[in-house]
């Protein structure tokens, strides 16, 4: 059997999604993002998994498009169901927190990818760059409204428009990404938050934020009010608000009882 583009693997609580094509630098393939987009629909349905902690097999996390011939990346679309943002559901999704381990290069879409996820740790000399207009298309799968909420419009203009590299420290200086490290502390880091998340944390409460988060920019004062109030009334009085409360007096680990996957009403504002 061909090996696997993306693997899938689950330790305490934590779904590890590393991309998995180090002898190309993991570059994407439309098998890559059929598998990424598997692995976090089944994150987001398992209740067993907390937190989701995305990365590269080998020395890149993702060096971008697959551009050997037969992968035909830039190619016309041959129907009408072709979509810039390949990975079906994205990063932000996912009811749980999905973190980058940006262990390498992440060039392209794979920095898009990258930019799709909640938190972002990347290697200090890492290369990375949205690339896409120096190729002859254009930056992909939504990056042209995760990245300018997250940095602003002048330095998303900055680095779509030009497509210019810049290092990993650059990245957290503009804010792009939370922490950048040396490689070899990157996955450490990114998996001891995914820990904190996974024990301290209730998974109701966190999936509303995450939610609430990603929507905020679009809504004003009132609207996130709004939500804010209808979350609290989810979660207030909940068994989980109690217990929050409880093990914080009686100095233990919070056990949970709450999942987003029973407990989330459908639809959800």
């Amino acid at each position: 059997m061909a090996e696997p583009h993306v693997t899938f693997d689950v330790s305490d609580r934590i779904a590890i999604v590393t991309l998995n094509r180090p002898d190309k630098l993991n570059a994407f393939s439309g098998r890559m993002g059929q598998q990424l987009g598997d692995a976090y629909a089944a994150a987001d349905t398992d209740d067993g998994i907390r937190a989701v902690v995305v990365t590269g097999a080998g020395r890149a996390f993702c060096a971008g498009a697959d551009l050997d011939p037969e992968g035909e990346v830039f190619s016309a679309p041959k129907d009408d169901h072709f979509s810039s943002s390949p990975v079906d559901p994205p990063a932000w999704v996912v009811r749980k927190p999905v973190i980058a381990a940006m262990n390498g290069h992440a060039i392209g879409i794979g920095l898009s990818l990258a930019m799709q996820c909640d938190l972002r740790f990347v290697a200090e000399d890492a290369k990375l760059s949205f690339m896409h207009v120096r190729r002859g298309v254009l930056p992909d799968a939504h990056s042209h409204w995760t990245v300018p909420r997250t940095i602003g419009f002048a330095r998303a203009a900055d680095l779509m428009l030009t497509g210019r590299t810049f290092r990993g420290t650059e990245a957290a200086e503009l804010g792009l990404a939370n922490r950048a490290l040396p490689t070899d502390e990157v996955l450490p880091a990114a998996l001891e938050v995914a820990r904190d998340i996974a024990v301290n944390t209730a998974p109701l409460s966190v999936a509303l934020s995450k939610r609430l988060l990603w929507a905020s920019p679009a809504l004003d004062a009132d609207e996130v009010d709004r939500r804010e109030t209808w979350y609290h009334r989810l979660v207030m009085g909940s068994a989980d608000a109690r217990e929050g409360v409880q093990a914080y007096l009686e100095r233990r680990d919070p056990n949970w009882t709450l999942s987003p996957s029973t407990h989330l009403p459908d639809p959800l504002p």
